[in-house]
């Protein structure tokens, strides 16, 4: 009876270090560089390298350190509408296209999951395929086809579809960014919907066909309450990294395409704000706190 207790005595040590590597993790990949970016966020800019001010010296100069920050640059920000523009903006084109993805990504997760066994891994590769190449490679090509003298204008002339002297007006638009976005995490939106639709029990939908229900009914009480789950992650994993989003609306976007990527980009290496551009993301983070809590909730629950 004795050899089970120090087995379980033993395996002790082990199973605390395998719970404490995840927290380790992120204090120092989370917690460390947030922590930073908050410092910074309370300096004051200088022309100096870096480009802030004050510099952490030592803990012999931590009171004159610390008496040197402030709350100048988020007071800022409440007086610039640029930037409370930008974050509404973001907001505005990563529900949309959220709504778009979902709008697009249901149909596609529902035939997967639905089609044979056999030929199922077969669509799912089919759906990763893209992440073989380059993110930006894939951005790049968009652009290809959707300026004015792109494919997309060709093909419309070869069909007769537009006349030879007109030309799609897509490229630099809000149109081209929610190309770009929907193209780049449609996957992102199918994969989590797949997983859901396919462990569904189709014995259901048996029961509700043999009881007369029609199938459009049957989709919206027993199909779709059954893959919330996978509608509320797919909707986290799109809209928390669209609201952010860089390199499409810089690429495919117009001036008059605002997003808080774009902003944060432009104070860090265009104007070399450091602090102001810190705060900046330090409000967008907290502003995705309520969606990732959302999402981090549902996980649990799944």
């Amino acid at each position: 009876m004795a050899e089970p207790v120090v087995a379980a005595t033993k395996s002790g040590p082990a199973r605390w270090l395998v719970v404490l590597i995840p927290y380790l993790w992120m204090v120092l990949f989370f917690v460390a560089p947030f922590l930073i970016i908050v410092k910074i966020s309370l300096s004051d800019t200088a022309i100096a390298m870096p480009p802030y001010v004050p510099v952490f010296e030592g803990l012999s100069a931590i009171g004159d350190f610390i008496s040197q920050l402030d709350f100048e640059n988020y007071s800022f920000l409440t007086e610039d509408p640029l930037y409370f523009n930008a974050y509404v903006s973001s907001l505005r084109i990563a529900l949309i296209s959220t709504f778009l993805l979902l709008l697009i990504g249901y149909p596609m997760a529902l035939a997967m999951a639905r089609a044979s066994t056999t030929i199922r891994p077969t669509l799912v590769m089919l759906v990763i395929l893209p992440f073989w190449t380059s993110f930006l490679i894939r951005v790049y090509a968009w652009i290809g086809i959707l300026k004015p003298e792109g494919l997309l204008t060709v093909l419309l002339h070869s069909l007769g579809l537009m006349d030879e002297g007109n030309q799609v007006q897509i490229f630099r638009t809000e149109i081209a960014v929610f190309i770009g976005i929907v193209y780049s995490y449609l996957p992102f939106m199918v994969l989590p919907l797949y997983s859901a639709l396919e462990k569904m029990d189709g014995t259901l939908l048996e029961a509700a066909s043999d009881l007369g229900c029609p199938p459009w009914k049957a989709f919206w009480k027993i199909t779709f309450p059954l893959s919330i789950p996978g509608v509320i992650a797919g909707a986290m994993i799109c809209f928390i990294p669209i609201t952010g989003e860089f390199v499409i609306p810089d690429l495919l976007g117009g001036a008059q395409t605002l997003m808080i990527g774009k902003t944060l980009w432009t104070e860090f290496f265009g104007n070399r704000d450091w602090p102001l551009a810190s705060a900046v993301a330090v409000l967008l983070l907290l502003l995705l706190v309520v969606p990732i809590a959302i999402f981090q909730n549902q996980q649990q629950k799944a």
